[in-house]
């Protein structure tokens, strides 16, 4: 019984942030000065290399984030400063999906092989989950990296729909379930 109540309560919170999200108007807005965030598996790491190099000149104007050896990449290759997390499969994709999370990373360029299995899955996912739920711009490709980077929108403020979470202490909830 106290499973089948939890669970119901884990619905319902899901289906009212969804709804408020849509409805509550909470927005976050980006500022022109973006915090971008870029990262590669190794069989994309040439792809993602050649994109930014073509966009150099964009990317500089920003505040980049990448996961080790993307970033150490970009670095080297580029001189483009960037922060550097962990390594994707030891912790930097979940240190990227907290910064999104926290509003500190506002964009992400995640050029992800489809084709290669990752021992990190589940992390890869999660990434790609919570700049879903954050409502943030996320490219996946070049093709789309190329669109996003374009974009009028890319240039200068944007307010963007985030989840409005509400009171989330525990008596108010308990009181309307």
């Amino acid at each position: 019984m106290r499973a089948r109540a939890l669970a119901l309560l884990a619905l319902q919170s899901s289906t009212r942030d969804n709804k408020c999200m849509a409805e509550s108007g909470a927005k976050r807005t980006n500022d022109a000065k973006r915090h971008i965030a870029l990262v590669a598996h190794d069989n994309k790491k040439v792809d993602l290399l050649e994109w930014a190099d073509f966009n150099k000149g964009t990317l500089s104007k920003h505040h980049l984030y990448a996961t080790g050896t993307t970033g150490t990449m970009l670095e080297y290759e580029l001189g483009l400063k960037v922060n550097r997390f962990l390594s994707g499969p030891v912790g930097g994709d979940q240190q990227i999906g907290a910064k999104i999370a926290e509003g500190g990373i506002d964009t992400l360029f995640f050029f992800w092989d489809p084709l290669e299995a990752q021992p990190h899955d589940p992390d890869v996912k999660a990434l790609l989950r919570i700049g879903a739920v954050w409502n943030i711009p996320m490219a996946s490709n070049m093709a789309t990296a190329d669109f996003l980077i374009s974009s009028p929108l890319f240039a200068e403020p944007y307010a963007r729909a985030v989840p409005d979470l509400g009171d989330r202490a525990w008596e108010t909830l308990r009181e309307t379930h």
